[in-house]
């Protein structure tokens, strides 16, 4: 008995076998959660998206075509142009919301689509901004370029109550999400404001003050 007791003892002090030991306790969990049958949440519709807000004035549907919404397979997308007078060039904001990932539903990150589309990174960061009623949110800046013509993308991963810039914890929370509420709902939100006259400054405040314009309204539209 002594020597069996001094064995686990020896086995629990093993850096690998804690490590497994956790891994397969994290696997047991994932299983359970993800054989529960899904409650998909209800959200309102984005076709309900206000076409104004503050000083912002919708002056343009988005068209998606059927491929890309064949390859995003979200349950909703739009692309949707804004102009104010504050600003002199319109913000783009593209929105594609899945109800659940457990079908393989999941977002593609602006990242991997934008090269397809002939876009060339030249800069990207993580930034802070200031939304109306919570803490400074995270979202990814890219300088993206495309011959002469350079552009200022924001983007990042929300839920109702949360917003993820990073793609590799999105994946993580809603892994999570899965386990503790029994749902993997989320959302994508990407914004685009073109850079003039190489003023990338100013391209990034527009698309600051644009976020910080729509937050509130968008929000509204996915489940808590």
């Amino acid at each position: 008995m002594l020597q069996q007791r001094n064995y686990f003892s020896g086995f629990l002090r093993s850096k690998a076998a804690r490590l497994l030991t956790v891994l397969l306790l994290v696997q047991v969990i994932i299983t359970y959660g993800m054989a529960r049958k899904e409650v998909v949440p209800q959200n309102r519709s984005l076709s309900e998206f206000t076409p104004h807000f503050g000083t912002w004035q919708l002056i343009q549907e988005g068209v998606v075509d059927k491929d890309t919404q064949d390859v995003l397979r979200a349950d909703e997308v739009f692309s949707k142009s804004y102009s104010s007078p504050d600003f002199a060039v319109p913000a783009n904001l593209f929105v594609a919301y899945f109800r659940t990932q457990r079908t393989g539903q999941t977002p593609h990150s602006p990242k991997n689509c934008l090269p397809g589309a002939g876009w060339v990174q030249s800069s990207s960061e993580i930034v802070n901004v200031d939304v109306p009623g919570r803490t400074p949110i995270e979202v990814n800046h890219y300088l993206v370029a495309k011959g002469d013509n350079k552009s200022i993308v924001m983007y990042w991963y929300q839920s109702r109550d949360r917003v993820v810039a990073s793609e590799y914890k999105s994946k993580v929370e809603s892994v999570l999400d899965a386990i503790r509420y029994n749902h993997s709902d989320i959302a994508i939100v990407r914004v685009v404001v073109p850079v003039v006259d190489n003023r990338v400054d100013e391209a990034t405040n527009e698309a600051v003050k644009f976020i910080q314009a729509f937050y509130g309204p968008l929000r509204q539209h996915f489940p808590a």
